[in-house]
C-alpha cells in the first residue's frame, strides 16, 4: 500500500496553521522569500478560518508537488526478543582469522602469511602453548674476487726460472660460496613486547677456491701447488635469549642471552664486531630512551680460509668484558650517543699456533717471535644520527693497558693509544654526499717502554666505502718484513698483525690518517651507485723501518679509488647484486716498500650475489 501526499494541500495549510496559532502571518510572491509579520489580535479569528480553506500552490512549472513514501512492511522489523543470544564462530587463535576468510599460504612466499616466517603459531609446539613461532631464513652468499697485491716470490721453491727478485706475480682470484640457514624458535607475542624465549641456530656451509701465481702463498708446503680448494661447516649462532622481566608498562625490560651470538660494540664496527661465545645482559629504560649491554665474550677459533667459526678447535684464551650505554635523542632529537668501556684480556703467551695452511699465526713472526700476553682497556664515546639535515657518525677511543713482552722491544710496554673517526653526510633527494676522516695513533719508537700504535680487538669498519675500498677489503702483506700484513682483510688499521681472524692485537704499528669523500646515487629504487676517494698516510713509520731494515720510509700511502654498483631487481633485500672495483694509486711510502714504480697499481674487483629467503 502506498500513501500519496498532495503537496499543494500541505503547503497551503502552513500559513494558515501558523496564523491560527497566533504566531505570524506568512506572505510571499514568486521569486521572493517569505516575509513573517506578527498577527494582530483582530486578525487571528480570520486566520483560523483561512486555515480551513485550501489554497492552490504550484511549482513555477505549474505541476503539483507530490512525494511518495516507501511502502510500509511491518514484517521487515521483527519484534524484540526477550533473550538475544550472541552468535560467535570459534577460531584456533587470532593469527588464523585470515585462513577462515579463505586466504591461502605458500611455504615459498615470504611476503604473505607464512608459518615458516613466524606469521602464525607453529602447530608442533602447541603442547607448550599457542604462542610459539618458527622463523626460518636462508641466504646464499656468492663472491668472486680478483686482485693484484705485492707478494714475495716462492723463495727456493719457485717454479719460475729466473725469479730472483724480491716481489713476485701478485695476481690471484678467489671464489667463495656460503649457504647460511637461520633457524629461530620464539615464544611470545612480539608485536608489542620482546619475546619470552628465543632459541636460534645458524649453521653455515662454505666452499672456497683460490688460485695464485706463486707457490707457498696459499700453503706453506710448495708441493700443494698454486690452487687451494677448501670447505668448512661452521656454527655462527647458537644461543638462547630469555626475557627476564618488564620494569614499566611501556615494556622497558631486562633480558639475557647465552651462547654463540653476534655482537657489535659501536655503530660502525670500529672496535669489536664478531660472533663469539658469550653471556650478555641487556635492556632498555625510560620508554626506550636508554639502552644498555653488559657482557662477557670469549673468542672462538676461526677457520683459516673462510673466516668462519671453527667450533672443533679449543676456544681461544682471549676474553672481552663490555659495558655500553646508549642515550637516544641526545644531545639533539634524532641523534644517539653511546659510551662504552671494554676490557680485553689475552692470555695466549704460552702457546704457538699454526693455521690450517701451516703458517704461524700466534705469536706473529716479527721480532724474536716469542709468545706474549697483554691486557688493554678501551674507553669510547660514539654517536650516530642527524643534526637537522646533516647526518653525523662519530667515534673516539682511548686505549690503556700493558703488553707483557713485545717481540720487538723484548720487554714490557705500557699501551697508550687513541682512535678517532667521523663521517658527515647530507641527502639531496636521490643523492647522498659525505666526507670521512679517520685518525689512529702510531708508535714512535718500537724499542721504548711505550706502545702508542692503536689496534682494535676485532674490527669490521663500515666507513669510507668498506667492501668497495681496496685498502679496507684487502690484506696487504709486508713483504720482507716478517709474516705480517700491513692492514688486515676487512680492516682499516695498519696494525702489522699476522691476521685479523687468528692473530693477536699489536700496538707497535705505524698508525693511520685518512681523509675521504664519497657519494651514494640512487638512480631508481632498484639501482644504486657508490663512489669513494680516500687519501691515506701513515702517522709514523718507525716500526716499518725496523721491520724492513731500511731508512725511514715516507708516510704517504696513496689514493684509494673505488666505485660500486648495487642492483635490487625486486626492490627488496631478497636478491642483491653488488659489483665493485678498487685501486690503490701508490704514494711515496708504498713505492719505497714495494717498488711500485715498476709494478703499477694494486687493484681488486669484486662481484657478490646475495639470495635471501
Amino acid at each position: 500500500m502506498r500513501r500519496t501526499v498532495n503537496m499543494n494541500a500541505f503547503l497551503k495549510r502552513i500559513p494558515a496553521a501558523l496564523a491560527a496559532a497566533g504566531v505570524v502571518s506568512l506572505a510571499w510572491s514568486q521569486g521572493t522569500p517569505p516575509v513573517a509579520t506578527p498577527l494582530t489580535p483582530a486578525a487571528k479569528p480570520a486566520a483560523k478560518e483561512a486555515a480551513k480553506e485550501e489554497i492552490d500552490l504550484k511549482r513555477p512549472q505549474g505541476q503539483p508537488l507530490k512525494y511518495e513514501l516507501p511502502p510500509i512492511d511491518p514484517k521487515q522489523v521483527p519484534p524484540p526478543q526477550a533473550i538475544d543470544p550472541r552468535v560467535s564462530v570459534a577460531v584456533p587463535d587470532r593469527w588464523r582469522i585470515m585462513e577462515l576468510l579463505g586466504q591461502k599460504q605458500n611455504w615459498w612466499d615470504p611476503y604473505n602469511i607464512n608459518t615458516l616466517k613466524g606469521d602464525k603459531p607453529f602447530q608442533p609446539f602447541a603442547k607448550w602453548g599457542s604462542d610459539w613461532f618458527l622463523v626460518l631464513s636462508g641466504i646464499s652468499d656468492t663472491v668472486y674476487e680478483a686482485r693484484r697485491l705485492p707478494v714475495p716470490i716462492g723463495a727456493q721453491s719457485s717454479d719460475r726460472p729466473g725469479a730472483v727478485d724480491i716481489f713476485g706475480n701478485g695476481r690471484s682470484h678467489t671464489f667463495n660460496q656460503n649457504v647460511i640457514l637461520s633457524i629461530g624458535v620464539i615464544k611470545g607475542n612480539t608485536t608489542f613486547k620482546p619475546p619470552d624465549y628465543e632459541f636460534r641456530l645458524v649453521p653455515v656451509l662454505n666452499y672456497n677456491q683460490t688460485e695464485a701465481r706463486e707457490v707457498r702463498l696459499l700453503r706453506l708446503n710448495p708441493q700443494e701447488g698454486k690452487i687451494r680448494r677448501d670447505n668448512h661447516i661452521a656454527i655462527q649462532e647458537a644461543f638462547v635469549d630469555v626475557h627476564w622481566r618488564n620494569v614499566s608498562d611501556r615494556y622497558d625490560f631486562d633480558s639475557y642471552r647465552i651462547g654463540i651470538q653476534p655482537f657489535i660494540s659501536d655503530f660502525r664496527g670500529f672496535l669489536f664486531q664478531d660472533v663469539p661465545f658469550g653471556a650478555r645482559l641487556f635492556g632498555i629504560r625510560d620508554n626506550n630512551q636508554w639502552q644498555y649491554n653488559l657482557g662477557w665474550f670469549r673468542k672462538l677459533e676461526k677457520d683459516t680460509n673462510s673466516g668462519l667459526n671453527d667450533i672443533n678447535k679449543a676456544w681461544r684464551k682471549d676474553d672481552s668484558f663490555v659495558f655500553n650505554l646508549y642515550r637516544q635523542d641526545f644531545p639533539v632529537f634524532g641523534h644517539t650517543t653511546q659510551a662504552i668501556v671494554l676490557h680485553n684480556e689475552n692470555r695466549e703467551g704460552k702457546q704457538v699456533y699454526f693455521n690450517n695452511n701451516g703458517v704461524q699465526e700466534r705469536p706473529a713472526v716479527l721480532g724474536d717471535s716469542r709468545p706474549r700476553n697483554y691486557r688493554v682497556t678501551y674507553f669510547g664515546l660514539n654517536g650516530d644520527g642527524h643534526f637537522g639535515r646533516w647526518n653525523l657518525t662519530s667515534s673516539f677511543y682511548a686505549a690503556f693497558g700493558r703488553d707483557q713482552r713485545h717481540p720487538l722491544a723484548q720487554k714490557p710496554q705500557d699501551i697508550q693509544a687513541f682512535f678517532a673517526a667521523a663521517e658527515l653526510s647530507r641527502d639531496f633527494s636521490w643523492l647522498r654526499v659525505r666526507g670521512t676522516a679517520v685518525l689512529a695513533s702510531g708508535d714512535k719508537n718500537p724499542f721504548d717502554d711505550k706502545a702508542t700504535g692503536y689496534d682494535a680487538v676485532f674490527e669490521n669498519p663500515q666507513i669510507a666505502g668498506a667492501d668497495t675500498s681496496f685498502w679496507i677489503r684487502q690484506a696487504i702483506p709486508l713483504v720482507g718484513g716478517g709474516g705480517v700484513t700491513i692492514s688486515s682483510r676487512n680492516g682499516i688499521l695498519p696494525n702489522l698483525r699476522s691476521s685479523k681472524d687468528q692473530g693477536q692485537s699489536n700496538f707497535v704499528n705505524p698508525g693511520l690518517a685518512m681523509l675521504g669523500v664519497g657519494a651514494d646515487v640512487d638512480l631508481n629504487p632498484q639501482t644504486r651507485i657508490v663512489a669513494n676517494l680516500n687519501y691515506l698516510r701513515f702517522m709514523n713509520t718507525s716500526s716499518l723501518a725496523v721491520l724492513r731494515n731500511q731508512e725511514i720510509i715516507k708516510k704517504d700511502i696513496g689514493w684509494d679509488v673505488s666505485a660500486g654498483f648495487q642492483y635490487r631487481p625486486f626492490m627488496s633485500q631478497n636478491v642483491i647484486l653488488n659489483v665493485s672495483a678498487g685501486a690503490l694509486v701508490p704514494g711515496k711510502g708504498m713505492k719505497q716498500l714495494f717498488d711500485e714504480d715498476k709494478r703499477g697499481v694494486q687493484y681488486s674487483v669484486l662481484a657478490n650475489l646475495l639470495l635471501t629467503y
